[in-house]
């Protein structure tokens, strides 16, 4: 057995049905799927079920790359290492999908690269901490909606799934994991500068008790512009377009 590894962060799915549910989250028409954090292959097992698709696991853990590749549950051809370092576009050539039961201490950093290469990342599906997943979810005027539910939502559509309880994992954690589902939009760029708008979506939610024209003030000299009705808003009272129109007003 592998021994789960607290530097990586790594909770071993233990219940077979929560990963048969996961892998059932992904359409069967995705023929190239990257599961991120196999561990012990207990979700690979299932996403291999599905008729001619092809499949790549991302794992950094020798361990578990071993076990993976002794019990024949994935080919080493088809392991790649670190996918916070992995040259995506020099793997896949197309479209593939993101899956996983990801560790908690970089989930936030593998929802922001499929976003940088959302061109290719059709659709993502895992696991998070509980309190992540809504995040990533939460919409305006709710208190978790922040940089990532602004920054995901712009090119994906959203789904919390279900719960899962802490003790369907070894060893389990402290806090209940939830499951989303994001599947790519048709647009998959903004009607604005989108490096302005990421930069104006950061900088509000980093003063996010303060209104808009006071926070966005310490990049933009454009009183006339932040005097506007919509400038006395915070910024988790913004949706996604609003912010793409205050990208507009303050990029002309």
């Amino acid at each position: 057995m592998v021994k789960a590894k607290k530097h990586l962060g790594q909770h071993f799915l233990t219940d077979l049905n929560i990963a048969k549910k996961i892998a059932d989250t992904l359409s069967d028409k995705t023929e190239t799927v990257l599961e991120i954090g196999p561990g012990t292959g207990v979700l690979t097992k299932f996403l291999k079920e599905v008729p001619n698709r092809k499949l790549f696991v991302a794992e950094v853990d020798q361990e578990s790359v071993n076990y993976l590749v002794e019990h024949k549950i994935v080919e080493e051809d088809f392991i790649l290492g670190d996918f916070l370092k992995l040259d995506v576009k020099e793997v896949f050539s197309g479209d593939f999908a993101i899956i996983g039961n990801f560790p908690y201490n970089i989930s936030s950093q593998i929802v922001f690269k499929a976003i940088d290469y959302r061109d290719q990342v059709s659709e993502f599906a895992g696991m998070f901490q509980k309190e992540v997943a809504e995040r990533i979810g939460a919409g305006p005027g709710s208190k978790t909606y922040g940089i990532i539910s602004v920054m995901t939502q712009a090119y994906f559509d959203v789904e919390y799934l279900f719960t899962v309880n802490e003790n369907v994992f070894y060893p389990p954690p402290k806090v209940k994991s939830g499951v989303i589902h994001m599947k790519r939009r048709e647009k998959l760029h903004l009607d604005c500068d989108e490096v302005l708008f990421k930069r104006i979506v950061k900088t509000s939610f980093g003063m996010r008790r303060k209104m808009l024209r006071k926070s966005l003030k310490s990049i933009f000299n454009k009183p006339e512009i932040l005097s506007q009705e919509i400038f006395m808003k915070r910024p988790e009272q913004l949706s996604v377009e609003e912010f793409v129109g205050i990208t507009n007003l303050l990029g002309d």
